[in-house]
């Protein structure tokens, strides 16, 4: 699998997770508390559109 930089963050104990970790395991869940809420983070760079 490729490496995409797509990171998830644990709500519960704040652990960052990679997609990579996450395809280990059967079930979606933190490897370090196992709670099943995640939430992507979002990239620092904003995207801008110009308008037509």
């Amino acid at each position: 699998m490729e490496a995409t930089g797509v990171t998830y963050r644990c709500l519960k104990c704040g652990a960052n997770v990679s997609a990579e970790q996450l395809t280990i395991t059967p079930e979606i869940k933190c490897p370090s508390c196992g709670f099943r809420v995640l939430k992507k983070n979002r990239p620092p760079v904003v995207k801008r559109v110009k308008p037509d």
